[in-house]
């Protein structure tokens, strides 16, 4: 949601307000009809195989999202920059040339449903899954739309990029809750029982958090053997 609003912020102050909020509310009401199309359906899949198919997918997406945070930061990977992906993405809007002054600015428009349908994607996908396999798609959606109405409200107040929200450490968290998730479901729907049932899953962040800590300690050393000049394979 933050990578999204980077880019309805560089839109609309560069190209107009008009087209940027178009963009964005068309692509809001897709991934809405998206969450009312799938949840719905997933949920009267039996639960056994409904949690083995989700884990799996939610393993997908959070080892994905985990990697790539033990990558930043340790070095290897370079932090996202929502300030230089503004700067890029206004000057990209304002080499489109001038905007018409009535009707629809078909680049802001495009431009803005594209990305927040992108990145909205996980989001309604996190949203179904999890609400679908715990039986409570509203509150699952609720806090989705509370998540992103406190982000696009922020940068539309400030009109700013949200440079100082901590996104590696949000997308580290949140890669190694999936993939505890994830874990846990997809064994449950194999047939695995786990000792104490859903505490299990604690256990289960607590094992992948030092494991992540032990990869991030280790990198970071071979990161300095990299600068010094020696070879390092990853």
């Amino acid at each position: 949601m933050v990578e999204a609003l980077t880019i309805v912020l560089a839109v609309g102050l560069t190209r107009g307000w008009r087209s940027a909020l178009i963009g964005t509310g068309a692509a809001l009401l897709v991934l809405a009809l998206v969450v009312l199309a799938f949840g719905p359906a997933l949920g009267r899949i039996p639960l056994e195989t409904l949690r083995l198919v989700v884990g799996a997918l939610l393993l997908v997406f959070g080892v994905q999202w985990w990697r790539k945070a033990i990558l930043r930061s340790s070095g290897f990977k370079a932090l996202h920059d929502e300030d230089a992906t503004f700067l890029e993405e206004s000057e990209a809007a304002r080499a489109q040339g001038a905007v018409r002054s009535s009707g629809l600015d078909a680049y802001g428009f495009a431009l803005t449903f594209k990305s927040v349908l992108l990145e909205g994607l996980e989001v309604a996908f996190i949203v179904v899954t999890f609400g679908a396999s715990a039986g409570q798609l509203g509150l699952a959606a609720l806090g989705a739309g509370v998540a992103l109405l406190t982000v696009l409200g922020a940068g539309l107040l400030l009109h700013r990029p949200l440079s100082r929200v901590p996104e590696n450490s949000l997308k580290f968290a949140v890669g190694l809750m999936l993939s505890s998730f994830g874990t846990f479901w997809a064994a449950e729907g194999a047939g695995a029982r786990w000792p104490g049932g859903d505490l299990s899953i604690l256990g289960l962040l607590a094992l992948y958090s030092l494991a992540s800590w032990r990869y991030v300690s280790w990198l970071r050393r071979e990161n300095v053997l990299r600068s010094s000049g020696h070879q390092v394979r990853v």
